[in-house]
């Protein structure tokens, strides 16, 4: 029977092409402007690690004076980052599972032919940031607690920085001259591991700068990092006087290292919160915190969140896709209602000889159901070229815009049932014709 009313539908097509064309156009504009805006809401919504996104959490702390005119109080979220001498304690405590303190670095470092000067985007952090973020390796393997506390000379490097500085030979126990572009001084660095290519989308570790743009080139223990003075970057929040060795003293008042803890079970997440509590009251005993306990334990997600990995415009503009959508829908819908009614003499005959209306309101859908059909196709191609366009954009996620298999199925899903809503009204307007009337006027 679907076949016959799919007969039925073709050549009601043929007899009123124009307003066919019109219809599906419609369904085409909607489901492309919504499918672009679904993908990149998608694709800066999405759980960058899966696997342990509910095991990461995100410690904050608030070692801020009080302000002396409380009205300039206006903030009562604590920083987004660590001191580095809250950083080291809570990495010495090891109250988690696994800890890793950490920020984003641009040491220079001598090619090992050529001898040219690069600056490779770099991480400083601790032993325990791979198995952490189930970083994979190539070759060889990432650093010790032990190198950590030793500050050993020793450097972890990406398959791409490998296959640049060493045509991508198994670079384990090679060395690296890694210095500070503000001295000019270099060391050696025995490469100990190669990463495999390897990307976190959005990089959530460290949503400073760049959330969405590639993983660094070499990795160092911070400890020897920052025992050397190589440069940092990223942002950083001061409220004090420095030291002689500036904003990243030991004792320094500002917040700019980022802080990740693994707990792998509920119990082990309110004891970690709890101790956050008492840490922060012992630092206030001591004098070094003037508030009371203001902390923070967040999810990976919810870290997303508190950072709007999303931005506001790109809801809005999903939104605004939606209710295009619905604009387009009810266009069809007027235009579905039209052409149905203009054939009721048709269905009057159908329902005469013996059709129920069930079977009229049956072989309506089937026809609004093509119309969706050829609607997705075309969407899809107006999607595709969409995403096209905002891979063109200057935004750090631009490139990560594509229509994969999930987005492409829920295109055609979304214009099937698009087409099954906007033809739902017009085919039981269609099937409630009396025949009676329309024979009448025949």
């Amino acid at each position: 029977m679907l076949a016959y009313y799919f007969k039925l539908a073709i050549r009601s097509f043929k007899r009123n092409r124009i307003l066919t064309a019109l219809m599906v156009l419609a369904i085409a504009l909607g489901i492309g402007a919504t499918m672009t805006t679904l993908t990149v809401y998608h694709v800066l919504s999405g759980d960058p690690i899966p696997q342990k996104s509910g095991k990461l959490f995100y410690p904050r702390l608030d070692p801020r004076p009080i302000p002396k005119n409380k009205s300039d109080d206006s903030d009562p979220e604590p920083p987004e980052q660590m001191t580095r001498y809250d950083a080291e304690a809570l990495l010495r405590d090891h109250r988690g599972d696994r800890q890793a303190m950490m920020t984003a670095g641009l040491p220079t470092v001598a090619h090992p032919k050529t001898h040219r000067k690069l600056a490779p985007q770099a991480r400083y952090t601790s032993a325990d940031f791979f198995p952490m973020f189930d970083a994979p390796f190539r070759f060889g393997g990432p650093w010790s607690a032990a190198d950590d506390a030793t500050k050993a000379q020793v450097v972890v490097i990406s398959s791409a920085f490998n296959d640049r500085m060493f045509g991508g030979e198994n670079s384990v126990g090679r060395e690296l001259a890694i210095g500070n572009p503000a001295n000019g001084g270099e060391a050696p660095f025995r490469v100990i591991g190669v990463l495999a290519p390897w990307a976190l989308h959005p990089k959530f570790f460290d949503m400073t700068s760049h959330g969405y743009g590639d993983m660094e080139d070499i990795y160092l223990p911070i400890a020897t990092a920052l025992d050397r003075k190589f440069s940092t970057m990223g942002s950083m929040s001061c409220w004090g006087e420095m030291g002689a060795d500036g904003p990243v003293g030991l004792n320094a008042p500002c917040s700019w290292l980022q802080y990740w803890v693994e707990l792998d079970s509920p119990q082990k997440v309110a004891a970690y919160r709890e101790y956050l509590d008492n840490y922060s009251r012992a630092q206030k005993q001591s004098g070094r915190y003037q508030r009371a306990p203001n902390t923070r334990l967040h999810t990976v997600m919810d870290w997303l969140d508190v950072r709007k990995a999303v931005p506001s415009d790109v809801r809005l503009q999903m939104w605004l896709a939606f209710g295009f959508l619905a604009v387009c829908l009810l266009n069809t819908i007027g235009l579905l209602l039209a052409k149905f009614l203009r054939r009721s003499g048709e269905y009057g005959v159908r329902r005469a000889l013996g059709a129920s209306r069930r079977a009229i309101f049956l072989q309506c859908l089937v026809e609004a159901s093509i119309v969706g059909i050829a609607g997705g196709v075309i969407g899809v191609l107006l999607a595709w070229f969409g995403t096209w366009l905002v891979r063109q954009q200057p935004d750090d996620y631009a490139q990560l815009v594509r229509l994969d298999l999930p987005m492409l199925l829920l295109a055609f899903a979304l214009a099937l049932i698009a087409s099954l809503l906007s033809g739902a009204l017009p085919a039981w307007r269609a099937s409630r014709i009396a025949p009676a009337i329309q024979l009448k006027s025949q």
